[in-house]
């Protein structure tokens, strides 16, 4: 019981035919539930838009998808419009299996992204999900899902900040590869101690 599978933004537009798809998206649904099965707790996160959120580059005159901009929290990246509340493109994949334990669902503060299930792009505001974890007595996380480097990389990360023993199953994670992002995130992983199973 001390160990939890999260599975991060299998969503319809991070899939093939969506707002943000990840390349290969689609090939990490089976993947993850077969894996579900191995996992006595199993928690989803969904990125969850209000429209017009400050990370889409429709929000910002003259920026385009995939351009930056300074945040009060840092640089941000810009994205097309994608998981917008209620929409069919913010709805899990419908092949993915939703009996978790938990859906954490992020990113619906107009004013700040949310790439991580433990923080927000702030680096301050929590999800809650640290607390709900150490209530429940768990130390190990799996982590899998999209995008590799960027929310499950962020949610990675973050999990080692916390203090959980995290390993990322690249298997069942595909990558978006912005600006060579995917060996970077991959770097900062092993450097912060998460072991990347492939």
């Amino acid at each position: 019981m001390t160990s939890a599978l999260i599975v991060i933004d299998v969503q319809n537009d991070f899939c093939s035919g969506g707002a943000l798809a990840v390349p290969e998206g689609d090939a990490v649904v089976p993947v993850i539930n077969a894996k579900m099965a191995q996992f006595d707790t199993v928690l989803l996160t969904q990125d969850w838009h209000p429209a017009g959120h400050s990370s889409f580059a429709s929000s910002h005159a003259g920026k385009h998808p995939f351009d930056t901009v300074e945040m009060t929290y840092g640089t941000q990246v810009l994205w097309p419009d994608h998981c917008v509340q209620q929409t069919k493109g913010a709805a899990f994949h419908p092949d993915l299996r939703t009996d978790a334990d938990l859906i954490l669902r992020k990113g619906y503060n107009s004013a700040l992204d949310s790439y991580s299930a433990f923080f927000e792009n702030d680096q301050i505001t929590p999800t809650g999900l640290d607390g709900y974890l150490r209530t429940r007595g768990i130390t190990n996380l799996t982590v899998v899902g999209l995008a590799t480097d960027f929310c499950v990389a962020y949610s990675a990360l973050d999990a080692r900040k916390c203090g959980f023993n995290v390993t990322v199953d690249l298997t069942a994670c595909r990558a978006i590869d912005l600006n060579g992002s995917l060996a970077a995130a991959l770097t900062e992983m092993k450097d912060a101690g998460v072991v990347l199973q492939d």
